[in-house]
C-alpha cells in the first residue's frame, strides 16, 4: 500500500471558494483545493501555507483546523495499481495578499474564485467535496461521515 499525508486549504469568501486547476502529465485536468504533500519533518500547518503560496501565488493564514479525512483507494482504482491511502488534513484559510497566478514549474495551471453553486458542475477531485462538507458542518470531532463525493475519487 502507498501512503500520502497532505494538507489542504479551504478558502471560502463571499460565496466563492478558491480552486486550483490541476493539469497532470497523464489523465484529464480537474479542479482541486490548493494543497498537497506534507514534506518529511514538516508541520502540516506550515505545509498548507507553503502549498497555497506555491500553487496560487497568494499568502494565507490558517484560521482553524476543519478536520481530517482518511480515504483508501483500492488497487483497481489507483493510478499506480496498488492500494493507496490518502490522509488529508483540511484547514480553513484566509488569503491575506499576493496575486493569483499559475504554479511556477508545477501542475497547477490556474487558480480561480469559483461561486459555490458552480462547483457541482465542475470536473473536480473528491477533495473539494470533502473540504466543503467540513467547512459547512464544522464538526467538533473534525470528522464527517463518509462524503458522497461528486468529483473524481482519485486524489
Amino acid at each position: 500500500m502507498s501512503f500520502r499525508l497532505a494538507a489542504y486549504a479551504v478558502c471560502v469568501e463571499d460565496g466563492r471558494v478558491l480552486l486550483a486547476r490541476y493539469v497532470p502529465t497523464t489523465g484529464e485536468d480537474h479542479w482541486t483545493l490548493p494543497g498537497g504533500k506534507v514534506e518529511h519533518a514538516e508541520d502540516p500547518f506550515d505545509a498548507v501555507i507553503r502549498e497555497v503560496a506555491e500553487e496560487t501565488g497568494c499568502d494565507a493564514v490558517v484560521e482553524r483546523l476543519l478536520g481530517v479525512d482518511s480515504r483508501v483507494i483500492p488497487a483497481a482504482d489507483a493510478r499506480a495499481g496498488i492500494e493507496h491511502q490518502n490522509v488529508g488534513i483540511f484547514y480553513q484559510v484566509t488569503i491575506t495578499g499576493g496575486q493569483l497566478r499559475p504554479e511556477v514549474d508545477g501542475d497547477i495551471a490556474e487558480s480561480v474564485w469559483t461561486p459555490l453553486p458552480e462547483v457541482a458542475r465542475l470536473p473536480r477531485s473528491g477533495l473539494v467535496d470533502i473540504g466543503l462538507a467540513l467547512a459547512q458542518a464544522l464538526p467538533v470531532t473534525g470528522h464527517v461521515a463518509p462524503v458522497p463525493v461528486g468529483g473524481l475519487i482519485q486524489h
